[in-house]
């Protein structure tokens, strides 16, 4: 990964209560414990297979946006 990596902005909106423990697991993975809690994380294929699962329940956008 280089220095010029593009970064997200990711900030859980819902909360994780009656979602699986998978799910619980991935946002805590994210460092999302918090609602309203933002957490900046480099662009990779990795991280875009975590958002996509729990994709209704975060918002994302370009760091510095």
């Amino acid at each position: 990964m280089t220095a010029d990596a593009k970064k997200l902005d990711i900030t859980l909106r819902r909360s994780g209560i009656g979602c699986t423990q998978r799910q619980r697991e991935t946002l805590r993975g994210l460092g999302l414990t918090r609602i309203g809690k933002t957490s900046v994380r480099a662009d990779t294929v990795s991280l875009r297979g975590m958002l996509r699962k729990v994709d209704h329940l975060i918002e994302v956008r370009e760091h510095g946006s």
